[in-house]
């Protein structure tokens, strides 16, 4: 797939995921990867950025093996830029049907 459609996606499926239940970072990466060729390389900094932006908010677990685990937490901000992704991002589908398929797209 092309790396510029993927680009502005990736983004609101990390929000949808870590919205789905809290997620460390390579739990995010084998969700996604089950759909979009992903990698650590892409993921991380988004998770970076989207914490910088108060969209998570981070907590560490220890575990019984193995170093601790920094956990994503969706937050009530994060909640709110999701869903208005979510719209927008149904609009975009819609009005690109529109112009490659002349039919419109249903969910």
């Amino acid at each position: 797939m092309n790396t510029q459609f993927k680009k502005g996606i990736i983004e609101l499926c990390v929000l949808k995921i870590v919205s789905n239940k809290d997620m460390y970072g390579f739990e995010v990466i084998e969700n996604i990867s089950k759909e979009i060729a992903v990698n650590e390389n892409t993921i991380y900094p988004i998770l970076r950025r989207l914490t910088k932006q108060d969209f998570f908010e981070t907590y560490t677990e220890s575990m019984s093996i193995g170093a601790p685990r920094k956990y994503y937490k969706i937050t009530d901000t994060g909640l709110t830029h999701l869903h208005e992704a979510e719209v927008e991002w149904s609009s975009f589908l819609e009005s690109v049907s529109r112009v490659l398929g002349g039919h419109s797209y249903e969910n």
